[in-house]
């Protein structure tokens, strides 16, 4: 059954691939712009007329739009995602060599959300209408209010200028440069998060079972450690999913701000010299990654909720 329904999403990842790679290749193909030109003007010398209209029969540029993208995407099928325009080198290993900072940043931020947003979010909803939950409450306001790049630059003067605890500008890549930027991303999602978390085990606590169990003379803290919070964790993998999904397709303004290397401000890059290759190739990263994401979340539920292994 399972891999029945596996063999089934993987041909729905498929089939949504080729059209997000058709229109992303379409829109491309629409925008204002020249990318020739584009490219040149990095270098600072644009060339005659006569060179440039080479350069774009070299490229392809003057082909038929059905040409372009079936030539374009018969090479990612084989794993070859262009060359970028900007930069002269494989979209492939320069998509790569972002991964693993991204997939660091990403895991480092959830981590750091997941510890500040369930503890705020089980105190607010054991303490509903009490002096702690409009505590817990109030934070999670300021957190969803502030925006990121604000977030980043308060924490960049006070914690690194001010306190000189972390590093501003390092071209080391270990874990003091992630402290800044993954506390960032941590801070905007956890208001939101600690604000699922309490009203998850608020719709838990006014269950039938709740009741029973405090009627067989079960605890109240065994029944909220046991059987509330586990229950109420559930709903909130898919939101994890979909942040992980997010992280990992890339924060620009947050990797700019603390430059860091990832795939957000490559993608900022690329938007700029109208590097169309490596436009093409982070679109299809960022869309492989949250169908996979999804599919992992819907598997992991089978495990984690009994009701689904029966198919209920």
């Amino acid at each position: 059954m399972l891999r029945r329904e596996l063999y089934k999403r993987f041909l729905q990842i498929a089939i949504v691939l080729v059209g997000i790679s058709f229109m992303s290749f379409l829109l491309i193909y629409l925008a204002p712009g020249d990318p020739v030109r584009a490219m040149f003007a990095v270098t600072g010398n644009i060339p005659a007329e006569e060179v440039m209209e080479e350069m774009r029969e070299e490229m392809g540029l003057n082909k038929p739009f059905l040409i372009q993208y079936s030539t374009w995407l018969s090479k990612c099928l084989r794993g070859d995602f262009g060359i970028s325009y900007s930069q002269g080198r494989p979209v492939s290993q320069m998509l790569s060599e972002r991964v693993m900072p991204t997939l660091n940043l990403s895991l480092l931020s959830l981590i750091m959300m997941v510890i500040i947003a369930i503890p705020i979010g089980v105190i607010s909803a054991i303490n509903k209408n009490e002096i702690a939950d409009y505590i817990c409450r109030g934070l999670t306001f300021i957190s969803i209010s502030m925006p990121n790049f604000w977030v980043g630059l308060l924490l960049l003067y006070f914690v690194g200028v001010k306190l000189k605890l972390l590093p501003v500008v390092s071209t080391d890549m270990g874990f003091k440069k992630l402290i800044l930027p993954a506390f960032t991303l941590a801070f905007a999602m956890a208001g939101k998060y600690a604000r699922q978390v309490r009203g998850a085990i608020l719709e838990e606590m006014n269950k039938d079972y709740v009741s029973g169990a405090l009627a067989r003379g079960i605890s109240e803290t065994e029944v909220l450690w046991k059987h509330i919070i586990p229950n109420a964790m559930l709903p909130l993998l898919t939101m994890l999913g979909l942040s992980l999904g997010s992280l990992l397709g890339g924060t620009a303004v947050v990797e700019i701000i603390f430059s860091y290397p990832a795939l957000g401000s490559l993608a900022i890059a690329a938007i700029t010299s109208m590097d169309y290759p490596l436009i093409q190739g982070y679109i299809l990263w960022i869309a492989l990654i949250y169908m996979l994401v999804n599919l992992a979340v819907d598997i992991s539920y089978r495990y984690l909720d009994p009701r689904l292994k029966k198919g209920a």
